[in-house]
Order: structure tokens, then sequence, then C-alpha cells
């Protein structure tokens, strides 16, 4: 049963533009909309449209906060159809107005060591477009005790389909996307597993708990760190300093990172001004 709900909390982030309801979820996993709506419930602690609100609203956030796109835009990218009810929904979650939120998390974000100037030199990065990549991903949801950075180092020891996967991609290159670095969320999840040559997706019988996800091609700000532990206080500096002096923003898509014995590579998607 979890396998088939994270599909549908998958099919949530991925329509949070859409108007399509929950029907059109229960129609696709060949369920009544009784059943999706406890089943998820048992699952997350949340209906299925409590839980789209949410994430929602936490992709406005980093919208507001990463972006220069109007509030009219954001409120439209994240699948509100009139600029008063955003406001609204916004408030009631955020306790703050979408300008006001912005203004605040702006200057949050700036109390950070590189960006105040104290922290020792400023991370060096570059601005790189990388082409389309595939991964065969399982997604990790955050529990009471877990936290994020820790959870990749053992990713493969809390996701279930693991020893199904050929050799070659277990041992191989990793990479995790991180939808809410470096915000807080209330419904953390990273979606993490091997990279794979395009030729051999094909041929590899996916687990269950599995998708093959695909990477478009895309500008990114490469950052190489020494730990996992930097990334919030790297992602802070390059959305704060370094990317506004380059005419570029975050995008808002989710953070990729990579790593093995030798550092960690972090891809910030980025686009221009």
């Amino acid at each position: 049963m979890f396998n088939e709900m994270m599909r549908a909390e998958i099919w949530l982030q991925e329509h949070l533009d859409s108007q399509q309801g929950i029907e059109d979820l229960a129609s696709r996993l060949g369920y009544s909309t009784s059943q999706v709506r406890r089943r998820f419930k048992q699952c997350f602690g949340l209906s299925p449209s409590a839980y789209r609100d949410t994430l929602r609203l936490e992709k406005a956030a980093r919208l507001l906060a990463f972006t220069p796109f109007s509030i009219q835009s954001i409120a439209s990218r994240c699948g509100y159809q009139n600029h008063s009810a955003f406001s609204r929904a916004f408030q009631r979650y955020h306790n703050q107005t979408p300008r006001q939120y912005r203004q605040a998390l702006r200057l949050k974000l700036h109390h950070n060591p590189y960006c105040q100037g104290h922290g020792g030199d400023p991370p060096n990065y570059e601005i790189r477009r990388a082409p389309s990549r595939q991964a065969l991903v399982t997604r990790l949801y955050r529990t009471e005790r877990s936290q994020p950075l820790k959870v990749l180092r053992k990713w493969a020891q809390h996701a279930k389909g693991v020893d199904s996967l050929p050799d070659r991609l277990r041992q191989g290159q990793t990479i995790a996307l991180m939808h809410n670095i470096p915000l807080p969320s209330d419904v953390e999840r990273i979606d993490v597993g091997p990279l794979v040559d395009g030729g051999e997706a094909s041929a590899i019988a996916i687990p269950a708990s599995f998708r093959l996800l695909i990477l478009p091609a895309q500008l990114y700000a490469c950052v190489k760190l020494d730990s996992l532990e930097e990334i919030p206080d790297v992602i802070q500096y390059l959305v704060c300093e370094g990317l506004p002096a380059q005419d570029l923003h975050a995008s808002g898509d989710a953070v990729q990172v990579e790593w093995n014995e030798e550092g960690v590579l972090v891809r910030l998607p980025v686009q221009p001004v």
C-alpha cells in the first residue's frame, strides 16, 4: 500500500499548478476517492487535498525567497487561480502575507556566515549547463528523529527495494534531489538513487519503490564541498549574494547533490533574471 500512496504523493507534487482533483488521482490509481483519502491519510497524516495545499504553499515560499517573480505569477505557478485566494491561504499557513514573508525571509537568509562576511572565504562556484541525465530514485520521508543530511549517508538502509538493484548501480554514482533546502518543511522529502545511462535504463527491472527520473538539461550553479553539512549555508550564499551578482536567480527546483569519498557536488538550478 505504501508504494501506491508514495506514487500518489509524487503525483500531487507534480501537479501543483494543475486543477486536476483527487478524482483524477483516484482514477489513475484504480481506487475510489474515499479509498485514496483514507489510505493517504493513514500514510501521511493529512488528506490528499490538505497535503497538496501544504506543498503549494511551501513551493510559494521558495519562489518568494529565491526568485523575482511577481506574487501573481507565483500564485499561478502554485495552482491558485486568483491572487486573493492565494494570499488568504498563504497568510493562514505562514502567518504573514506573501509580501511580508518575502521581505522577512530575504532578510533572514542574509544572516548567514558567508553573507555577513565573517564565515571565511565564500565558496567557489561555476555556472554550467548540464546535459539531460537519468536516475533511478526512491523517495525518503522525514521521521521525527531523522535529519535529511544524515539520512543521505545511509540512504540505502532507509530505502525499500535497494537489494533488487544490480550491483553496478548500488555501487555507482548516487544523486539526491532535496526539495526543501535551505527552507524548513512540514513534509520533508528526498529523492535519492543511482544515476543510470540512458541506454541501460530500459533493460533494468525497476523495483516498485523506485521510479525512473529524467533530469532535464538546464543551467546550474555548481559547488564542490567537503561535507554534506555545508550545503544549507552555501545555498543561502548563492541565493543572497552569488547569483544576484551575475543576474541569475535560483529557479526554485530541487537542489541536486552527488557525493563520494572525494567530496560533495551540489547543483542548484538557476535562471537568468
